[in-house]
């Protein structure tokens, strides 16, 4: 079940308790448990009337990137592809990179 609201799409609306009693500390941080968090995740903070918090993790991928996750049809080919787990070699493509200044 998806439940989208406003900015934010809830994929799954059972929710389990991690962390009981968590109290933020003298510069109003609250840590996260070790076993959340992974590496170059960021989050979006979505609050809602009644004070209960949600992190919506995010990652960050790059601009020259960008232009594969704009192009749906490419990305479900690359999405097959990957999931087919073939791969053919086909050498260095380091002739074809141009510097950039």
């Amino acid at each position: 079940m998806v439940t989208t609201i406003k900015d934010i799409e809830i994929k799954d609306t059972e929710l389990t308790i991690v962390a009981k009693n968590v109290k933020p500390d003298s510069k109003k941080r609250v840590i996260l448990p070790k076993s959340l968090v992974r590496e170059g995740i960021t989050y979006h903070i979505f609050l809602n009337q009644r004070g209960q918090i949600i992190l919506d993790p995010q990652v960050t991928i790059p601009e020259s990137e960008l232009w594969l996750f704009e192009n749906k049809d490419l990305l479900a080919l690359v999405d097959r592809g990957m999931l087919e787990g073939q791969a053919i070699n086909r050498g260095s493509f380091a002739k074809y990179v141009k510097d950039v200044p």
